[in-house]
């Protein structure tokens, strides 16, 4: 049933949303609701108009850019032409002069260790509680159970594979002599370890041996000449060598090593936008409770397993002795950020007096930093009192210096000091690319993070230049000229501004969470392109990618990489057209069925079910962890195609449909959709016209060019509202 609404003053807020605020959220922070909600109300009606101001500067830049592109429709793009334009219209800033960021505070998990970053729906708990444990994995599990080491007949089935454990022990032995070698012996030879004068010995038989590298043992658990667990250091990342003969791994292993663990996930966004589907009060609150649950600590889930009831809650810390015979704890779980919803979107959990819906990341930023206060006063999140706000979506210094307004009043609301909340710049848009250092310098305070991401970044890459002419096809652009720039600039402006040992530079995703040797081969990459983290698809794919961050001193490369010549403005700036394309009929459908799959393969997720990330399967049977920024390329593509006669609405519509086919099929017997009480699988193709999936997934292409920079948000919400309303 629709939530009714309560008057709160000038506000009408849902009765679910003011019942968590007034009796969850606010519990034990000194803060009472009288409080809370009279500054929440005088800060979002000051603020709403400018929020609005901001959203119409978006379109009206976006006219004046496709007038000019029709203006100059056959030319080619005389960049100190377009330049020019681009800095009278307010779309291009004036640098300033260099500066230093100046943000304090903050944790080293994001100025010290290099590592996997995960990102989570912070709609479901049992994932959230998943990447918050995900601190500390096992090599042994994340080896055994991924493609990285080699299929033989019995891995496929559901009895142990002894010849792939031992391929896992030889795998595990070659990393620690790689990284943590011994004097004179390797770690394969190994009979047995002990803790002497607070130094690590490894024997074989008689013979004692030391470390290479001293400094890098930190300490143990258990008797010291017989230890339980041997905890190492290196690049600041930690991993701990178990020993328990009696475990079923050691069983063949002389020195009763068990498993190694590693540190995986360093930090972890809980996210609150593009990977989940929440539209209204009754979504919202599920995922404010979650994120409030994180920062109490006291998140707890139960589900079950084959037959078994299991309850989930976050890990404590480690504890170990250190070398000095002290006692010495390591932080037990991942460090958690949550990103906020951009500037667009408003949500009908609050009216406000002029009866337009409030702006969900004002909303987002009140209720995700109050929630934060429990972790201020317990800190067992940030130990060095800051929150850690990730905003995405945001075009230009104007509207980043608006979340520094934002946050600012949130700050003054709440009783908080001043840069209390950090806060993470997406640069996924065009407008932040171009001007991403007077971006960071509007948030120089508070900025942690920078990141790049491909997917929004080339959705917004295409919009802006909708009309300039047909695009290149989607593979090609990963190495078109601009992206190239758009990923070195990113990196370069960062280390400019000082962001080395202070803040995040990342990286994007992984999408295929079953490639995890392809992601072993590639992923090394972000590394040696800057990044001090990048984003992981899971818990197992972050421990796996953590040994990339054994292999290269990220902090190290950074210094190499400010010596290098800096991106150009003017690659940044090349619009991605395809000079006079003579595409086959085959490959334009080949191109267009591919992306429609996709599309449709989240879409029916997303408004059937409420699913905002799963791993979707592509055209070819691989899965692929989506999210919404999938959605934003694909849908602009097809639109742009259609746009300018590469393709038509009728051809696409009929690609559409068989593709739907393809995606019923795929889905039917997919038990993700009956889990947690979810009703069964609806085909689209059983009835095109009132499937309102397949509806939403055509709308956004063929109304692709007039959405709002290209978002697929709007239609998304409109649609599974609908949804929502008829399930009710």
């Amino acid at each position: 049933m629709p939530d009714k609404y309560i008057n709160i003053r000038t506000l009408k807020v849902s009765e679910s949303l003011l019942n968590f605020v007034n009796q969850e959220l606010l519990t034990d922070t000194g803060i009472s609701s009288d409080k809370f909600w009279l500054g929440f109300e005088k800060i979002v009606n000051e603020l709403e108009p400018q929020n609005r101001e901001l959203i119409n500067f978006r379109e009206t830049l976006q006219k004046k850019i496709d007038d000019w592109h029709i203006k100059n429709k056959g030319n080619e793009i005389k960049l100190d032409e377009y330049k020019k334009f681009l800095y009278e219209i307010g779309y291009l800033k004036e640098e300033g002069e260099d500066f230093s960021i100046e943000t304090e505070n903050v944790d080293e998990e994001i100025t010290k260790i290099a590592g996997p970053q995960l990102v989570v729906p912070i709609m479901n708990a049992r994932y959230a509680l998943n990447a918050a444990n995900a601190r500390w994995m096992s090599l042994y599990d994340s080896l055994y159970g991924t493609d990285v080491i080699e299929q033989s007949e019995d891995s496929v089935s559901e009895r142990y594979d002894p010849l792939r454990g031992e391929m896992v022990i030889k795998y595990s032995r070659d990393f620690l002599d790689k990284h943590f070698p011994l004097k004179n012996l390797s770690w394969h030879k190994i009979t047995s370890i002990a803790i002497k004068e607070g130094k690590l010995k490894t024997l074989k038989g008689a013979d004692i041996f030391d470390l290479a590298e001293e400094q890098k043992f930190i300490g143990h658990r258990g008797e010291a000449d017989n230890p339980s667990a041997i905890i190492l250091k290196n690049n600041n990342l930690h991993i701990e060598i178990l020993r328990d003969p009696r475990a079923f791994s050691a069983q063949q292993d002389h020195a009763g090593i068990s498993d190694i663990i590693l540190e995986a996930a360093v930090s972890t966004i809980c996210d609150n936008e593009d990977s989940v589907a929440a539209v209204d009060a009754e979504d919202k609150v599920v995922c404010y409770r979650n994120w409030l649950g994180l920062m109490k600590g006291n998140l707890k889930t139960q589900f079950e397993k084959d037959g078994k009831l299991f309850e989930r809650k976050l890990n404590p810390n480690r504890s170990y002795i250190s070398k000095d015979g002290k006692g010495l704890k390591l932080h037990g779980r991942s460090l958690l950020l949550v990103r906020n919803v951009g500037h667009l979107m408003t949500n009908p959990s609050i009216i406000l007096s002029n009866g337009n819906e409030v702006p969900e990341g004002i909303m987002d930023a009140f209720i995700t930093v109050a929630a934060a206060i429990h972790d201020l006063k317990n800190k067992t999140n940030s130990r060095t009192g800051s929150i850690y706000i990730v905003k995405p979506k945001m075009h230009g210094p104007d509207e980043t210096e608006f979340t520094d307004l934002i946050f600012s009043k949130v700050e003054e609301v709440l009783g908080l000091k001043k840069y209390t909340c950090k806060i993470g710049i997406m640069d996924e848009e065009r407008r932040t690319s171009s001007n991403l250092k007077e971006c960071i310098r509007t948030l120089k305070n508070r900025v942690f993070f920078i990141n790049t991401g491909f997917l929004d970044r080339t959705g917004d890459e295409m919009h802006t230049s909708m009309e300039a002419g047909p695009m290149i096809k989607k593979g090609d652009m990963k190495s078109s000229k601009w992206i190239l720039a758009y990923e070195n600039n990113n990196v370069d402006v960062g280390l400019k501004c000082g962001l080395s040992g202070k803040a995040q530079i990342g990286k994007g995703m992984w999408a295929m969470p079953d490639k995890m040797k392809d992601m072993m081969e590639q992923k090394t990459g972000h590394l040696k392109a800057g990044a001090n983290c990048a984003w992981v698809p899971s818990p197992t794919a972050a421990a796996l990618h953590s040994l990339h961050y054994h292999e290269i001193n990220i902090f190290d490369e950074q210094k190499n990489i400010i010596k290098r010549e800096k991106a150009k403005l003017d690659d940044l700036l090349t619009v991605p057209v395809a000079n006079r394309p003579n595409w086959s009929v085959e490959e334009i459908n080949s191109e267009i069925s591919n992306s429609a799959q996709t599309l449709l393969g989240y879409v029916v997720r997303w408004i059937d079910q409420g699913v905002g990330c799963s791993k979707v399967p592509d055209i070819n049977n691989i899965g692929l962890m989506e999210d919404r920024a999938t959605l934003r390329i694909s849908s602009q593509h097809i639109a742009n195609w259609i746009h300018h006669g590469i393709t038509t609405k009728i051809q696409v519509t009929e690609i559409m449909k068989e593709m739907a086919k393809i995606v019923d099929k795929q889905n039917e017997k997919d038990s993700a959709h009956t889990r947690s009480g979810r009703t069964g699988y609806t085909k689209m193709s059983d009835d095109f016209d009132r499937s309102l999936a397949f509806q939403t997934a055509c709308n956004l292409i063929f109304k692709g060019k007039e959405q709002p920079s290209g978002y697929t948000e709007p239609l998304l919400h409109q649609n599974r509202l609908k949804k929502k309303f008829n399930l009710n």
